[in-house]
């Protein structure tokens, strides 16, 4: 009899941090005058968070650049349109990694993939090990990471997306999120899509093919869809399939071969409080903040 699945958490870092540090007033600064406004919103999501559900087996994924990836090498426009992050946000970046690790928790990065990226890679090398995935994120793109017993959670927000719920959602199964992003676009992350392809339509040709290369390879039943201007939405997918082909490599996840995660690897650390203490006065977080960090451990 197979035992109960167990859960991994993931957290998405960069959500969390940006969210702080364009709503948590700037005025906050350590002894060395340095900002800690979005360290000090992450860590009090983070304390909110390992109070209320007590994770045994949790990690944390950082993007460590915050404007480019191996994408940019696909096609160097990704994330152009996105104003380069201040140093006082990736020194921010760094003081929450660094309170990630004092806290007993596994943080990954890497130079070349992104955080879903590596989100998706623990999920997948983790899984088969009975574990069931919670990503924490409000970033729609890691829904595609989801399997049968996840979820995503944007837990500030307390807005849960259950796998099996992903199409009430966004009109499309887990599975079918890329591709459905390569059909319509995304304008965060500066990928076009196809013009006059929007979410409805991208989700009614997708029931009916399943993917994208279903969708292709059988282009010329698209004119007898129940669909307004099918005709034109063939001559328009005809028309730009090299462009949704590109957009399906920038928005698939990839699996970083080089990250073989064990179980013992996203087990919580045993720390002590002292040095929990020490590392939130280092960084200048409050005696509540750290008050609260402590009540985790």
């Amino acid at each position: 009899m197979a035992g109960k699945p167990r859960h991994l958490y993931l957290v998405d870092a960069s959500i969390y941090i940006f969210r702080a540090y364009y709503s948590v007033p700037d005025t906050l600064t350590n002894n060395d005058g340095h900002a800690i406004n979005a360290l000090h919103g992450f860590a009090g999501f983070l304390a909110g968070f390992l109070d209320e559900v007590r994770p045994e087996h949790l990690a944390v994924a950082f993007d460590a650049s915050l404007t480019s990836s191996f994408r940019n090498e696909i096609y160097p426009p990704y994330k152009a349109n996105r104003e380069a992050a201040p140093e006082e946000l990736k020194r921010q970046f760094r003081f929450c990694r660094t309170l990630v690790e004092a806290l007993g928790i596994a943080a990954y990065s890497s130079d070349r993939y992104e955080a879903d990226d590596l989100i998706a890679t623990l999920a997948a090398r983790l899984r088969p090990r009975d574990f069931s995935v919670a990503i924490l994120s409000a970033d729609k793109d890691l829904a595609q990471v989801l399997r049968e017993g996840d979820l995503l959670w944007d837990y500030s927000r307390n807005r849960r997306h259950h796998y099996h719920k992903v199409p009430d959602w966004l009109g499309v199964r887990a599975e079918q999120v890329a591709d459905w992003l390569a059909l319509t676009g995304d304008a965060v992350d500066n990928i076009p899509g196809i013009p006059g392809i929007g979410a409805k339509t991208a989700a009614a040709l997708l029931e009916e093919f399943e993917s994208l290369d279903a969708l292709f390879a059988g282009l010329e039943r698209v004119p007898a869809m129940q669909l307004r201007g099918a005709r034109r939405v063939q001559n328009l997918l005809s028309e730009h399939e090299a462009a949704a082909r590109l957009a399906r490599e920038l928005t698939g996840v990839a699996i970083d071969p080089e990250l073989q995660p064990g179980e013992c690897d996203v087990r919580r650390r045993t720390v002590s409080a002292e040095h929990v203490a020490t590392t939130c006065e280092q960084l200048g977080l409050g005696r509540m903040t750290t008050a609260r960090l402590l009540r985790t451990l």
